[in-house]
């Protein structure tokens, strides 16, 4: 579903269920600082929002064959967002280990929040998307929350406003067309939109140097150029799908043929390949991250330069603060 068309549109929801034990955090309240995994916050809502906002239900509900998750404090307020297609298996742990985290907790108090979730033994055990995806569902329902309780815009919370608009890319997620039929798709995309940018995929996907069809990726690349120009602003993304011999021949011809971003060439943990990629690199930018979770990982992915450009997901990673948290790793290092 467009979210655009859910915002403007008229929603009727129906109760799908939810249900979970309560959490008893009366003995740890708040972690000292020198145990906190990530960094000091970076909020400041209780100057903007002067009195509580407790957390009294979180649900999923289902409007138009979509799953919503809804948050609402014990004042009437609800914070919403769109649940993504990977929580089809992960709802049993959104609602029992991860909601009683938040139930009847202060919403105002979401950064320590996230950090008591790390810490706390009960999910020691789980770690990665299916645990950071479901937390991110919550987190960004609540800072939709925190917003409307402000009457503010949640994005104003984390500092001014530096622009009105961003400049877009279009972006083609299918490998399954050949180079003349994804040329034909991009330029009627360009043209509605007026984009000067596009994103396409190379290689196979996990596939292990196997290209989706022989010969797709450099035949593509180079008739994106020789139809567009040197004017149009080319990202390529191979989703994990070369080893460091492959990957550095792909960056080698990326790079002669003016690609601005080269994402995930190798397998996303294999860290020390990516990096010796992104170090070959002269003009191009290597991208990378988007499965990645965890906040000290993150840290010595950007001390240790494995991508030039970081790039959290906002559920995957566990929201917005998180992915706050991954932008001053970048800006720092």
């Amino acid at each position: 579903m467009d979210r655009r068309k859910f915002l403007s549109g008229s929603l009727l929801f129906s109760l799908v269920g939810t249900n979970g034990f309560a959490a008893d955090f009366s003995k740890k309240t708040q972690l000292q600082t020198e145990s906190r995994t990530y960094p000091d916050p970076i909020l400041n809502i209780r100057s903007q929002i002067p009195f509580p906002i407790i957390i009294q239900k979180i649900e999923i509900l289902e409007s138009v064959g979509q799953k919503f998750i809804v948050v609402t404090s014990k004042d009437g307020i609800q914070g919403i967002t769109v649940l993504n297609f990977r929580m089809e298996f992960l709802l049993r742990i959104l609602q029992k280990l991860i909601q009683p985290f938040f139930i009847g907790k202060d919403a105002r108090d979401i950064e320590q929040i996230l950090d008591f979730i790390s810490h706390d033994r009960r999910v020691y055990k789980y770690s990665g998307i299916p645990l950071f995806n479901c937390i991110g569902q919550i987190e960004i329902a609540v800072m939709d929350l925190l917003g409307k309780a402000a009457g503010i815009p949640s994005s104003d919370f984390f500092g001014k406003r530096i622009r009105h608009e961003i400049p877009m890319y279009v972006s083609s997620l299918t490998r399954e067309t050949g180079p003349e039929e994804e040329i034909a798709n991009l330029e009627k995309q360009l043209a509605e939109t007026g984009s000067k940018a596009v994103k396409v995929k190379v290689g196979g996907r996990m596939s292990r140097n196997a290209d989706a069809a022989p010969g797709r990726s450099e035949n593509l690349i180079q008739l994106l150029r020789k139809t567009f120009g040197d004017d149009l602003t080319i990202y390529t993304d191979a989703n994990s799908s070369f080893d460091l011999k492959e990957g550095l021949k792909m960056a080698s011809f990326l790079e002669e043929h003016g690609v601005s971003i080269f994402e995930e060439p190798c397998y996303w943990e294999d860290y020390a390949s990516n990096q010796k990629i992104a170090a070959s690199l002269k003009t191009m930018k290597l991208a990378g991250g988007e499965q990645d979770t965890s906040y000290l990982r993150w840290k010595d992915i950007a001390q240790n330069q494995v991508y030039h450009v970081l790039q959290p997901d906002l559920y995957y990673n566990g929201g917005i603060i998180r992915a706050f948290y991954v932008e001053k790793l970048a800006m720092s290092n």
